[in-house]
Order: structure tokens, then C-alpha cells, then sequence
């Protein structure tokens, strides 16, 4: 039975052994109440703006937030009008990419760019094999199809390895994935650093990109190890379903993020207006 008197009393003992033992305790601050009723998209100079009842939407800088892309301004407005009571700002991916997009708070170039996501290259979460020999051969059936179709599409040499120590990126192959990647804009490059991020795979990534996998796949090929082990030893539905659930989200924008960058756009849907 629950007895508020008794919960009180501890809340406020954990709280002074904890000032005790000088732990930092973290307060973090309520999401805001849902303060619009409709979302809307209207189409002015060449752009489109996303608007909350009669408000623009705006950027963390203050910025009236501008879109170039009619499907990106759905989406962000989509994602806004889902909230329910209040807003869950860390659920709207699309939100935050056309934001870091738009602002580019870390000044990052395509250089830049492409020489980070090459970075995690050496690192490809699927070119490190097990020791254990039951999980290897896990990963040969499901990897090394993805590895072969990646190397014979973009003309390049990438061994897997069992070693800790890491396996060596020959230039010629970095050069290759890097004129690929400079051909997409920075827009495009700032989805790719997003999906790279949470997937720790440029192979995956590009994967999605040219849909050889689709962004449930490209998941469970990343958590493949994390599968194998929860199916030995069973699975905590509430925290691997949710972190499941939340990276497949984050994968989907980036994708959908980078797909709509990369097309031209010559219609207007009938769901935007025409502001004057």
C-alpha cells in the first residue's frame, strides 16, 4: 500500500545522504504545456514557415524557422501537431535537424563534415567480429551480406576483423566514400551525421540511404549483439522496446531527413496556403 508520510520521510533521506556524500543531484525541468490548438504551413517568398495557431513557428536563436523543402515543412509540422498535453521537444527529430541545419551552431563544414563521418569508418560497428563462436557466426550470416553489397556498390576493399586492436582503412577506399559523401549538400550531410551517431555505422547508414536496408533492419543489424545476448538471457521489455523504438525514430528522420534534401521539389501540396 502506498503511504505518502512514509515516502515523504525517505525522499528526504536519500536527499540528505546525498548532499552527505556531495553527489550532485540533477533537477530537470518540466516539458512546456501544449499552448497552440492547430499547426499550419504557409508559403511566403520562396519558403515555407510552420505556424502554431496565428505564431511561427522559430528556431532555438529566434529565428522565424524557413524551409526550403514542402515535405520537410509536413514533417516538422506533423511532428508538432502529435504532441498531446506538453511538448516533448527530445521526440521531434525532424524538428531538431532542420534546426541544426538551418542555424549550424558548431560551424561545421562539408569538409568537416564528411572527415567526421569518415572518422567513424574505422570504428564500423559491423566490422568487429566476436570471439564468441556462436555469436560469429551470427554475424557472418547477417553481416557480411551487407558488407559484400556495400563493397561491390561503391567499388571498395573492407575486411572485417576479430582483433580488439581495429583493422586499418585503406586510403583509396576513404577517398571513394568521400567524393560520394561530397556529393550531397551540408543540409543532407547533418542527416548523415545524425543517423551515423546513433547507429555508430557509415555502412548501415549508407545502407538505408540507397535502400538496400530499411530502417528496422539497419537497427537490428546495429544492436545485433544486444539481440543475441537478450535472447540467452531474456529481455526488460520496458528498456530494450523503448530504446529500440526510440534509435529506430532517430534512424527514420535522418533517413527521411537526407532523402527529402536530396530531391527537387515542383509542386505545391493543397494542405499549404498562400501567405500575402
Amino acid at each position: 500500500m502506498f503511504h505518502p508520510t512514509k515516502q515523504c520521510f525517505r525522499a528526504r533521506v536519500l536527499l540528505h545522504r546525498a548532499k552527505e556524500s556531495n553527489l550532485q543531484l540533477r533537477f530537470y525541468p518540466a516539458p512546456p504545456k501544449k499552448f497552440y490548438k492547430k499547426t499550419g504551413i504557409v508559403y511566403s517568398d520562396g519558403t515555407y514557415e510552420i505556424t502554431l495557431d496565428h505564431r511561427k513557428l522559430k528556431t532555438p536563436r529566434g529565428n522565424v524557422m524557413k524551409l526550403d523543402k514542402e515535405m520537410l515543412a509536413l514533417a516538422v509540422a506533423a511532428e508538432w501537431d502529435a504532441q498531446k498535453d506538453e511538448i516533448q521537444q527530445s521526440s521531434m527529430h525532424i524538428t531538431s535537424l532542420c534546426n541544426t541545419a538551418l542555424e549550424n551552431p558548431n560551424h561545421i563544414t562539408k569538409p568537416a563534415a564528411v572527415d567526421s563521418l569518415l572518422s567513424y569508418l574505422d570504428n564500423d560497428a559491423v566490422m568487429f567480429y566476436s570471439h564468441d563462436e556462436e555469436m560469429f557466426a551470427l554475424q557472418q550470416k547477417e553481416w557480411d551480406p551487407v558488407i559484400e553489397w556495400f563493397c561491390e556498390r561503391f567499388d571498395v576493399d573492407l575486411k572485417p576483423t576479430r582483433e580488439l586492436g581495429g583493422f586499418e582503412v585503406s586510403v583509396t577506399t576513404k577517398e571513394k566514400i568521400r567524393k560520394h559523401l561530397l556529393s550531397y549538400d551540408l543540409h543532407s550531410l547533418h542527416g548523415f551525421l545524425f543517423a551515423v551517431e546513433s547507429l555508430k555505422s557509415v555502412i548501415l547508414t549508407l545502407c538505408c540511404v540507397e535502400r538496400k536496408l530499411n530502417v528496422v533492419q539497419a537497427v537490428l543489424l546495429s544492436r545485433l549483439e544486444e539481440e543475441y545476448q537478450t535472447g540467452r538471457w531474456g529481455r526488460v521489455e520496458w528498456h530494450h522496446d523503448i530504446t529500440q523504438v526510440d534509435l529506430q525514430a532517430r534512424v527514420a528522420a535522418a533517413i527521411m531527413f537526407i532523402h527529402i534534401n536530396s530531391i527537387s521539389e515542383e509542386t505545391k501540396s493543397m494542405l499549404v496556403s498562400n501567405f500575402r
